[in-house]
């Protein structure tokens, strides 16, 4: 009976001690690079400002974190934040004049949302906690404009300056992978996730070549200088 029981704990030990000292798997990851074209088939410079994500099978999370765009020289910096659903994020104006940070919502007006006129040194909050896009602008500033991607799962990346991106830890499995970028057409694509990653062999190609800018309504719905937008700097 001794001999049993020392035989199982001698067995018990060897199978613990074989799972802790197996390797563990690296956590799989997606990379590949961004090319984004202009008019006449020249290069994008503002590859950062684009987006890559992906859609699966996940469980849905919520963020308590905190992210900032500050109003800087009649601009948002950065110009396109990414940002899990339930973070707040900060709008430092960091300009010697008023700002009136707003977003027109979507569907209709859902999410829309106006943080009120504020001087410099002074900053406004937000919580973004519906995944999807979310296009901000300034009241009196006609051509500031700013972009805040809310995603419910980790997997996202924007591109450095060569267009290179990494997605890391990504679990195996099917994926719609989502490449956005404010002046080209969203591209998705079906890929499958390996144990070992995914290293996509061709680039991901946005065409831009036929944006056109056009101007955004102040937040009451009308042009710019109508008389609508009464605050000033």
């Amino acid at each position: 009976m001794v001999r049993i029981r020392k035989s199982l704990v001698v067995a018990v030990a060897a199978a613990v001690a074989a799972v802790t000292s197996a390797p563990r798997r690296a956590a799989a990851q997606v990379s590949g690079r961004v090319v984004i074209t202009d008019a006449g088939g020249r290069p994008a410079t503002d590859l950062g400002d684009a987006v890559v994500y992906l859609d699966g099978r996940a469980p849905r999370f919520r963020s308590s974190g905190h992210a900032e765009m500050s109003l800087d020289g009649r601009q948002f910096r950065p110009r396109v934040l990414v940002v899990p659903a339930g973070t707040t994020v900060r709008f430092p104006n960091l300009d010697p004049f008023n700002h009136n940070i707003f977003s027109p919502g979507e569907n209709g007006g859902e999410g829309a949302f106006d943080l009120g006129l504020y001087g410099r040194g002074d900053a406004k909050t937000r919580r973004f906690t519906r995944p999807g896009l979310v296009t901000v602008f300034c009241n009196i500033h006609p051509r500031m404009v700013g972009f805040i991607m809310v995603r419910d799962n980790p997997w996202y990346a924007q591109p450095g300056a060569d267009g290179g991106f990494t997605i890391p830890d990504v679990p195996a499995g099917a994926y719609t992978l989502h490449v956005w970028h404010e002046r080209a057409p969203e591209l998705t694509q079906q890929i499958t996730v390996p144990d070992g990653g995914l290293t996509l062999d061709q680039p991901l190609v946005l065409d831009a070549s036929h944006y056109v800018y056009q101007q955004h309504k102040n937040k009451y719905g009308q042009e710019y200088g109508s008389g609508a937008t009464r605050e000033r700097y």
